[in-house]
């Protein structure tokens, strides 16, 4: 893979197998040489489970301290009262067998995606469309609700879904490089010490194999995960 000059120059003088403190690791990419458009702050991370058994399948959402820094679309399938406060709490798009048309007709032009658990026999037929975006709600995730309005305005403010994949990995935007270190070392502690606490009991051996955190065009630097 070809990297850019400002890529190459960033990652002379660090050492790839050093590892950081959270902070430091963070206060390192601060420093490192800006892109021109305000970059997306991410935690990688490789868990020791096999995704491949039900119950080593992590995944869920967590509420970031301070946000994202970008506008989350967020749609809802609901009707009446529900639609109405997903409407007022920031939805893009409300709707029920309407909305379902409207995804399976190619439409995907959303970020996350809230029902109420009347909707689900609308939202199920979707799963070929929704399930490999990473889309797909869930009750585990708090994406499936009878409190919808309360969801769209939690996702709309920062809360991140995630799911480990077929490699015992998952990744997820913490902010955006523009934040002050402190506030990017709260969001990435955050997201780190909620899944440490949704740890299967049937997992063996080291939890957090490797932790990563990075932005959209540079390098990677591992960090120290204490759980």
């Amino acid at each position: 893979m070809k990297h850019s000059r400002r890529y190459l120059a960033n990652r002379e003088g660090l050492d790839p197998v050093q590892v950081h403190s959270v902070s430091g690791a963070l206060e390192i990419l601060k420093g490192l040489r800006a892109a021109k458009f305000d970059e997306t702050v991410e935690v990688h991370t490789r868990l020791g489970v096999d995704p491949k058994k039900s119950d080593q399948m992590v995944r869920g959402a967590v509420s970031l301290p301070h946000g994202l820094g970008k506008d989350v679309r967020v749609i809802a399938f609901a009707e009446g009262d529900m639609a109405d406060a997903a409407r007022e709490a920031g939805a893009i798009e409300v709707g029920s067998s309407d909305l379902a048309d409207k995804i399976a007709g190619g439409w995907m032009a959303f970020d996350i995606v809230i029902a109420h658990p009347s909707m689900m026999r609308h939202v199920g037929k979707l799963g070929r469309v929704l399930g490999p975006s990473g889309k797909m709600p869930s009750p585990k995730s708090g994406t499936v609700t009878p409190n919808v309005g309360q969801a769209v305005s939690e996702f709309k403010a920062g809360k991140v879904e995630f799911r480990v994949d077929a490699a015992g990995n998952i990744h997820v935007p913490v902010g955006k490089i523009s934040f002050s270190a402190e506030k990017l070392t709260e969001n990435a502690t955050a997201f780190i010490d909620y899944v440490a606490g949704l740890r299967p009991a049937t997992a063996k051996g080291a939890y957090f194999r490797n932790v990563t955190v990075t932005t959209t065009m540079g390098p990677g630097l591992r960090v120290e995960v204490k759980h």
